[in-house]
C-alpha cells in the first residue's frame, strides 16, 4: 500500500460512501474499502445507545462472529471511555485515537482493552464521530492490527478527509430512508416523500422537484426560483447552497462540511435543514438523472404527534407523558397543555420532569431539538 490515497482512489473511495446514501446495503463493500485505505484490521459504522449499553445499528466488516458476540459484554466500558474521550476533542470533527487519548493506565486495566482488542491482535482503535445526543452516539471507527502498528498522522489525515463525506450519506439516508427506494421507480418513491427532493444540473436549474419540493417552492418560504435556478429565501443559505452545487459539479471529493446541513429557515423558526448529495461520482447516483450533478434533500418538519410517538419509542414515554410532550412540540405552554389534556398543571410538570429523565436533557428547548432530531421525515406524503 503507497504512503498515500491516489487523487484517483480517494475519489472512487468518497464516491463509494455516496452511494451509500441511496443504497445502505452498499455500506459492507464500502466499509471494506475504508478499511483497506487506512490498512485496518476491522471498520464499523455504529449507531449507539448509551443509554441502555446496546447497538441500535452495526455494520462491520473484518471481524469475527465470537468477538462480535464479545464485543457486547463490554459496552459500558466503551461508552464511558467514549464520553469521556469526547470532552477532551476540540470538535466531532476530530477523531478519538485509543494510543494517543486514553493515558497509560487505561490501557493497562482496561478489561476492553486487555480482554477483547488485545487477544484479536489489535494494538490501536480510532472512533470518528458522526452524531451525538445525550442517549445516542453514532461515528465509524477502525482498528489497527500489531502487523500494522499503531494509528499514524497519514490515517489521520485520511480520516479528516472521509469525516465529512460519511457523515453526508448517513445523513441524508436517515432524512431519505433509503430502504424506500426501489430504483426502478424511484420518480414514484421520491413523490411518497415527506422530505422535499429536487434533481439540480451544473447550472442550477431544477430538473426534477417531488411533490413536497414543489409545494415548498409554491410557498416560498425556505426555496425559491430565482433566474431560472434553485435559490434558498435566506442569503446566508442561498450562498452556501449555490457554492454546494457548485462544488459537487465540478469535484465532489472537495466539497467537504459544504452544504452538509444547510439551515433552510430562520433563527427564530423551528428548524429546517437542506443536505447536498453530489451525483456525477458513479453510475448508481448518476442513473437518477443523467444531466443532474446534485440531489438537494429537504427534512420536512415532524408533526407533533409523528415527533411524539418516535421519541416515545426510543425512550419508553408513558401515554401521558406522549401526550405532555406533544402538546409541547404543538406550541402550547406547560399549563395550556395541562388544561388541554384535563390534569393539574402539577401532574403535567412531573410528566415533564420525567421526560428529562428519560431522554436525559434539563431543558424544554433541549428537548424540543432531540424530539425533531429523532422524527424522521419519511413517511406518505399526504
Amino acid at each position: 500500500m503507497p504512503a498515500f490515497v491516489s487523487p484517483e482512489a480517494l475519489s472512487t473511495l468518497i464516491g463509494s460512501i455516496y452511494d451509500c446514501a441511496l443504497d445502505p446495503s452498499r455500506w459492507d463493500q464500502t466499509l471494506g474499502e475504508i478499511r483497506e485505505a487506512l490498512e485496518c484490521q476491522n471498520a464499523a459504522l455504529r449507531l449507539n445507545d448509551v443509554r441502555n449499553h446496546c447497538f441500535l445499528i452495526s455494520k462491520t466488516v473484518g471481524i469475527e462472529p465470537y468477538w462480535q458476540e464479545q464485543h457486547a459484554k463490554y459496552l459500558a466500558e466503551i461508552h464511558a471511555r467514549m464520553s469521556e474521550g469526547i470532552r477532551s476533542l476540540p470538535s466531532l470533527d476530530e477523531p478519538l485515537i485509543l494510543s494517543r487519548h486514553y493515558p497509560p493506565g487505561v490501557l493497562e486495566t482496561s478489561p476492553f482493552i486487555q480482554q477483547y482488542l488485545r487477544p484479536q491482535g489489535i494494538v490501536d482503535n480510532m472512533v470518528c464521530f458522526l452524531m451525538k445526543t445525550p442517549t445516542r452516539l453514532a461515528g465509524f471507527c477502525v482498528a489497527r492490527h500489531e502487523r500494522n502498528g499503531i494509528v499514524t498522522n497519514r490515517e489521520v489525515v485520511l480520516v479528516r478527509l472521509l469525516l465529512p463525506h460519511v457523515r453526508r450519506s448517513v445523513m441524508i439516508s436517515n432524512v431519505l430512508d433509503a430502504s424506500t427506494i426501489e430504483r426502478s421507480r424511484i420518480a414514484e418513491a421520491f413523490n411518497a416523500l415527506r422530505c422535499a427532493v429536487l434533481l439540480i444540473d451544473a447550472r442550477g436549474k431544477i430538473l426534477h422537484a417531488n411533490r413536497s419540493a414543489d409545494r415548498m417552492l409554491r410557498s416560498g418560504e425556505q426555496i425559491k426560483v430565482a433566474s431560472g435556478s434553485l435559490c434558498a429565501t435566506v442569503p446566508a443559505a442561498a450562498a452556501e447552497l449555490r457554492s454546494a452545487i457548485t462544488i459537487a459539479a465540478q469535484d465532489e471529493v472537495k466539497i467537504g462540511k459544504m452544504g452538509l446541513a444547510i439551515r433552510l429557515s430562520e433563527a427564530e423558526m423551528p428548524p429546517v435543514f437542506a443536505h447536498v448529495l453530489p451525483l456525477t461520482g458513479s453510475h448508481p447516483r448518476a442513473d437518477l438523472r443523467r444531466e443532474a450533478v446534485a440531489a438537494v434533500f429537504i427534512g420536512a418538519p415532524p408533526d407533533e404527534a409523528d415527533a411524539a410517538i418516535i421519541a416515545a419509542a426510543a425512550f419508553g414515554l408513558t401515554p401521558s407523558e406522549t401526550r405532555v410532550l406533544a402538546g409541547l412540540l404543538g406550541g402550547a405552554t406547560l399549563a395550556e397543555t395541562a388544561a388541554r389534556f384535563d390534569v393539574a398543571i402539577s401532574t403535567a410538570k412531573t410528566h415533564l420532569d420525567s421526560i428529562f429523565l428519560k431522554t436525559g436533557v434539563t431543558r424544554q428547548a433541549d428537548l424540543m431539538r432531540l424530539a425533531t432530531r429523532l422524527a424522521s421525515p419519511v413517511t406518505s406524503a399526504t
